[in-house]
């Protein structure tokens, strides 16, 4: 079991910048295949933001966030991190980590359902 930890949120204004991050709340004892970033405005459905494979393939973005947002992280210590710039009030929402065990099976890593442990969700607000 995976349990996963997201900080770094908070209030900023339209333009700003703010970076959360997600890691592991004790030793993870499975072989963590990558990690993304997911998150849920109110009324809407969760939706991806990016993921990054620790196997070494390119980072992935939501078109939406592409050139904005960039994550990065310590696949030693399945820490995973989301650097936003140049938010916008609709990119307010909670944001989730989520991290995928490694098994032998093609993945896109951008669909919520291949993801098997995720955080609580850290709160981002963007105000206009």
């Amino acid at each position: 079991q995976v349990q996963l930890v997201e900080s770094g949120g908070g209030l900023v204004q339209a333009g700003g910048s703010l970076r959360v991050s997600c890691a592991p709340s004790g030793r993870t004892f499975i072989v963590v295949d990558a990690m993304g970033w997911f998150r849920q405005a109110p009324g809407k459905e969760r939706e991806f933001v990016a993921a990054i494979p620790w196997s070494g393939g390119n980072t992935i973005y939501a078109d939406s966030v592409k050139g904005r947002f960039t994550i990065s992280g310590e696949n030693a210590k399945n820490t995973v991190y989301l650097q936003m710039n140049s938010l916008k009030p609709e990119d307010t929402a909670v944001y989730y980590c989520a991290a995928r065990y490694y098994r032998n099976i093609r993945a896109r890593y951008s669909q919520a359902y291949e993801y098997d442990y995720w955080g609580q969700g850290t709160q981002v607000t963007v105000s206009s």
